[in-house]
Protein backbone atom coordinates (compact mmCIF):
# COMPACT_ATOMS: atom_id res chain seq x y z
CA UNK A 1 0.00 0.00 0.00
CA UNK A 2 1.02 3.57 -0.65
CA UNK A 3 0.22 6.54 1.61
CA UNK A 4 0.30 10.32 1.43
CA UNK A 5 -0.73 12.86 4.07
CA UNK A 6 -1.65 16.46 3.23
CA UNK A 7 -3.17 18.81 5.82
CA UNK A 8 -4.22 15.82 7.94
CA UNK A 9 -6.04 14.20 5.02
CA UNK A 10 -4.63 10.76 4.31
CA UNK A 11 -4.83 9.01 0.95
CA UNK A 12 -4.05 5.27 0.88
CA UNK A 13 -3.76 3.41 -2.44
CA UNK A 14 -3.70 -0.34 -3.02
CA UNK A 15 -3.13 -1.28 -6.70
CA UNK A 16 -3.79 -4.78 -8.07
CA UNK A 17 -3.34 -6.41 -11.47
CA UNK A 18 -6.52 -7.51 -13.26
CA UNK A 19 -5.35 -10.57 -15.13
CA UNK A 20 -8.84 -11.46 -16.38
CA UNK A 21 -9.16 -8.07 -18.14
CA UNK A 22 -5.60 -8.04 -19.46
CA UNK A 23 -4.35 -9.48 -22.76
CA UNK A 24 -0.54 -9.30 -22.92
CA UNK A 25 -0.51 -10.75 -26.45
CA UNK A 26 -2.50 -7.67 -27.52
CA UNK A 27 -0.42 -5.26 -25.37
CA UNK A 28 -3.31 -4.67 -22.96
CA UNK A 29 -2.52 -4.61 -19.24
CA UNK A 30 -5.19 -3.56 -16.75
CA UNK A 31 -4.89 -2.65 -13.07
CA UNK A 32 -7.46 -1.81 -10.47
CA UNK A 33 -6.79 0.31 -7.43
CA UNK A 34 -8.59 0.88 -4.17
CA UNK A 35 -8.33 4.30 -2.57
CA UNK A 36 -9.26 5.24 0.98
CA UNK A 37 -9.40 8.95 1.86
CA UNK A 38 -9.47 9.72 5.59
CA UNK A 39 -10.21 13.18 6.92
CA UNK A 40 -8.20 13.44 10.15
CA UNK A 41 -8.41 17.23 10.13
CA UNK A 42 -10.77 19.44 12.10
CA UNK A 43 -12.71 20.75 9.08
CA UNK A 44 -15.11 19.23 6.57
CA UNK A 45 -13.90 18.98 2.95
CA UNK A 46 -15.46 18.10 -0.39
CA UNK A 47 -13.48 16.34 -3.12
CA UNK A 48 -14.16 18.66 -6.06
CA UNK A 49 -11.71 17.56 -8.79
CA UNK A 50 -9.06 14.94 -9.53
CA UNK A 51 -5.78 15.00 -11.46
CA UNK A 52 -3.88 11.87 -12.52
CA UNK A 53 -0.48 11.52 -14.17
CA UNK A 54 -0.21 8.02 -15.66
CA UNK A 55 3.16 7.06 -17.16
CA UNK A 56 3.80 3.75 -18.92
CA UNK A 57 7.18 1.99 -18.95
CA UNK A 58 8.04 3.71 -22.27
CA UNK A 59 7.62 7.14 -20.68
CA UNK A 60 4.31 7.87 -22.44
CA UNK A 61 2.32 10.22 -20.15
CA UNK A 62 -1.46 10.43 -19.97
CA UNK A 63 -2.95 13.20 -17.82
CA UNK A 64 -6.52 12.81 -16.61
CA UNK A 65 -8.56 15.55 -14.95
CA UNK A 66 -12.20 15.83 -14.07
CA UNK A 67 -14.82 16.48 -11.44
CA UNK A 68 -14.86 14.20 -8.40
CA UNK A 69 -14.21 10.46 -8.47
CA UNK A 70 -16.37 7.64 -9.88
CA UNK A 71 -19.17 10.13 -10.53
CA UNK A 72 -19.21 11.53 -6.98
CA UNK A 73 -17.92 14.60 -5.14
CA UNK A 74 -17.89 13.20 -1.61
CA UNK A 75 -17.99 15.44 1.46
CA UNK A 76 -15.92 14.21 4.38
CA UNK A 77 -16.61 15.58 7.84
CA UNK A 78 -13.80 15.36 10.41
CA UNK A 79 -13.21 11.68 11.15
CA UNK A 80 -14.94 10.44 7.96
CA UNK A 81 -13.43 8.09 5.40
CA UNK A 82 -14.40 7.56 1.77
CA UNK A 83 -13.40 4.52 -0.25
CA UNK A 84 -13.68 3.80 -3.97
CA UNK A 85 -12.18 1.56 -6.62
CA UNK A 86 -11.27 2.33 -10.20
CA UNK A 87 -8.98 1.04 -12.91
CA UNK A 88 -6.33 1.88 -15.45
CA UNK A 89 -5.33 0.17 -18.73
CA UNK A 90 -1.82 0.45 -20.16
CA UNK A 91 -0.14 -0.70 -23.39
CA UNK A 92 2.96 -1.80 -21.43
CA UNK A 93 3.46 -4.34 -18.61
CA UNK A 94 4.33 -1.66 -16.05
CA UNK A 95 3.76 1.97 -15.25
CA UNK A 96 3.43 4.61 -12.56
CA UNK A 97 0.53 6.75 -11.35
CA UNK A 98 0.33 9.78 -9.07
CA UNK A 99 -1.81 12.85 -8.75
CA UNK A 100 -3.87 15.00 -6.43
CA UNK A 101 -7.42 15.78 -5.39
CA UNK A 102 -8.65 19.35 -5.25
CA UNK A 103 -10.54 19.79 -2.00
CA UNK A 104 -12.82 22.59 -0.85
CA UNK A 105 -13.67 23.46 2.74
CA UNK A 106 -17.16 24.59 3.75
CA UNK A 107 -15.70 28.12 3.88
CA UNK A 108 -14.70 27.92 0.20
CA UNK A 109 -10.93 27.44 0.65
CA UNK A 110 -9.46 25.27 -2.13
CA UNK A 111 -6.32 23.16 -1.69
CA UNK A 112 -4.69 20.07 -3.21
CA UNK A 113 -4.26 16.73 -1.44
CA UNK A 114 -1.50 14.48 -2.77
CA UNK A 115 -2.21 11.02 -4.15
CA UNK A 116 1.00 9.03 -3.56
CA UNK A 117 2.95 7.69 -6.53
CA UNK A 118 2.34 3.98 -6.96
CA UNK A 119 3.67 1.40 -9.38
CA UNK A 120 1.67 -0.77 -11.73
CA UNK A 121 3.66 -3.96 -12.29
CA UNK A 122 2.45 -7.10 -14.04
CA UNK A 123 2.97 -10.31 -12.05
CA UNK A 124 6.23 -12.04 -12.96
CA UNK A 125 7.73 -8.88 -14.42
CA UNK A 126 11.52 -8.95 -13.96
CA UNK A 127 12.86 -5.54 -12.97
CA UNK A 128 16.50 -4.56 -13.24
CA UNK A 129 17.68 -1.85 -10.88
CA UNK A 130 20.86 0.11 -11.62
Amino acid sequence: MYRALTREIEVVVEPFYLEEQSDPEDDRYVWGYRIVISNNSGVAVRLVNRYWNITDQNGQVDEVTGPGVVGEQPRLSPGDTYEYSSGCPLDTPSGLMFGHYQMETDEGEMFDVDIPAFSLDSPGLLRVLN
